[in-house]
């Protein structure tokens, strides 16, 4: 294995840090990872940055012992190395470098009253989980730290910032800190105009300068090394791609870049992102975005799906237990899905709604996970599982039908990777009923972020002088991938619009289907 041909993506999900290392044929062939959760303090959703240090180091550590265990050398060089994170959130820090404020996750929705403004005074949705709201209800706060501000950043340009001394990011990462034109893949002048005449400050003097796919995002230097791997085995000097959040991983893991096609991730959040050709309303539940490349993008973003499937498979697990049983939790969780199958297609009179955090597609600021079910119910777990797999998709699905019917988005492909979908077809399933539209998963699919980071690494590295990013995608990794189509049928289409009926009778929906402009 030559690893001077390799391409290294490095993704900071929100439940796990993972490292994938492919070859120069896409194909991955080393990984690591270190899980970990955000807490809830004082109110805010964070992860403390010692804990950001830790995990990324031990990630790495991780690979670098997988690549000892299979190839039998200590890596110490591959041909590029990519850094991608969960998007959003609020990261400032002084002309030293010193952190001001705790990271703000995008999870938090504590920055109502900066988004409406925003969202008013720009003409553009601002959805309370982007940097820029955070950025301006700390002005709103009188937040004392907001006048030392040097630099605001993401999880993701941090950790580009530590490994090159750059402060850059690439056009989709930074298109959830403030809003970007297309035509330009750069921030909205005429908005970045608006947003300084409210607050007389001058926005993009703190704000990273934007990058697209495939450019010069600088080189790891020798601090950058040692930080991510202090054993010192790493060499500095290796190229670094744009970083990228989440979301444009996720669309390149799923050759999603190119205008009519769309990706759903689904895990401890959900969202759909879908390539567009004009422009659209403006609607509360529809962020706009765009691809790496920086073309533009339709998201619907939710922050809660899995998260109470797994504390009820939790449930289930200590339950087994309590009569000696150990069971996997890949087995529990196969199972459990598959019996979601068998239940009746509206849920049979159960209901349930997963909100761990607040959910700004609902209008919810803070989370109450619940489940309820009528007594006359087909209470079976068939049924009981079916009402969480379609409460993980049911806010997507109001976003969602905002695109499909009220915007005529075209949407040709649609593919779904996380871990939603990792058990065959029931995910597919679920969520093809409430598209009601075929679903395909990659056999790459789930390797989700950081794959998808490293291949923004190998087009980086290899790309010809020309060529673009959904066309290296198409021809050099994805020609001959095989993936699997599922397409839900009639009852199931309309059992999801029967449950999302009654899922929307108890919720403050009146704004939901609304435009706020």
């Amino acid at each position: 294995m030559d690893f001077k041909t390799t391409a290294l993506g490095i993704e900071l999900g929100s439940t796990r840090i993972k490292a994938v290392l492919i070859d120069k044929d896409h194909l991955p062939v080393a990984q690591g990872d270190f899980e970990w959760e955000n807490r809830l303090e004082n109110g805010i959703w964070t992860y403390p940055m010692d804990l950001v240090h830790k995990g990324i180091q031990e990630c790495y550590k991780a690979l670098k012992a997988d690549v000892q265990a299979k190839f039998g050398v200590t890596l110490t060089e591959v041909g590029g190395i990519g850094i991608s994170a969960m998007m959003h959130g609020y990261l400032p820090f002084d002309k030293d470098g010193k952190q001001l404020a705790e990271f703000r996750t995008w999870r938090n929705t504590i920055t109502g009253e900066a988004a409406e403004k925003l969202t008013e005074v720009l003409g553009f949705n601002i959805p309370q989980r982007w940097s820029i709201a955070h950025y301006y209800q700390a002005i709103l706060n009188n937040e004392s730290h907001v006048g030392d501000i040097d630099y605001l950043t993401t999880l993701a340009g941090y950790i580009h910032w530590r490994l090159t001394g750059l402060k850059v990011m690439g056009v989709g990462e930074a298109s959830g800190m403030f809003p970007i034109d297309s035509t330009t893949n750069d921030y909205d002048q005429e908005m970045v105009s608006k947003f300084n005449a409210l607050t007389g400050g001058d926005l993009l003097s703190i704000l990273p300068k934007v990058l697209v796919a495939g450019d010069d995002a600088g080189t790891l230097t020798e601090e950058g090394a040692k930080f991510l791997d202090p054993d010192g085995d790493l060499a500095a000097g290796i190229p670094i791609a744009p970083c990228e959040g989440d979301a444009g991983t996720g669309m390149v893991a799923t050759n999603s870049v190119r205008v009519y096609t769309g990706n759903v991730s689904a895990g401890t959040s959900d969202f759909a992102m879908v390539v567009v050709d004009h422009a659209l309303g403006v609607h509360r539940e529809i962020d706009m975005v765009t691809t790496p490349a920086g073309a533009p993008v339709a998201m619907v973003h939710c922050n809660n799906c899995t998260s109470d499937i797994n504390a009820w498979v939790n449930l289930f697990d200590q339950f087994a237990s309590l009569f000696g049983v150990e069971i996997s939790k890949n087995d529990l969780y196969t199972k459990l899905f598959q019996v979601a199958l068998k239940g009746d297609p509206d849920c049979g009179g159960l209901l349930s709604y997963n909100y761990f955090s607040g959910e700004g597609v609902t209008d919810l600021d803070e989370g109450r996970p619940l489940f309820a079910r009528t007594p006359d119910c087909n209470f079976t777990l068939a049924n009981f599982m079916r009402t969480h797999l379609l409460s993980a998709l049911a806010t997507l699905k109001i976003g969602m039908d905002i695109l499909q019917d009220t915007e005529s988005v075209r949407i040709d492909k649609l593919y779904g990777h996380g871990g939603f979908f990792k058990t065959p077809e029931v995910g597919q399933k679920m969520l093809s009923a409430a598209v009601n539209a075929p679903v395909s998963v990659m056999e790459t699919a789930g390797e989700g972020g950081p794959y998808g980071m490293a291949l923004l690494v190998s087009y980086m590295i290899n790309k010809e002088d020309g060529e673009s990013l959904p066309d290296y995608l198409d021809n050099k990794v994805f020609a001959g991938s095989k993936s699997v189509s599922v397409m839900a049928d009639d009852a199931d289409v309309k059992g999801f619009a029967d449950f999302l009926a009654k899922y929307k009778a108890a919720l403050p929906m009146e704004k939901t289907a609304t435009e706020v402009m």
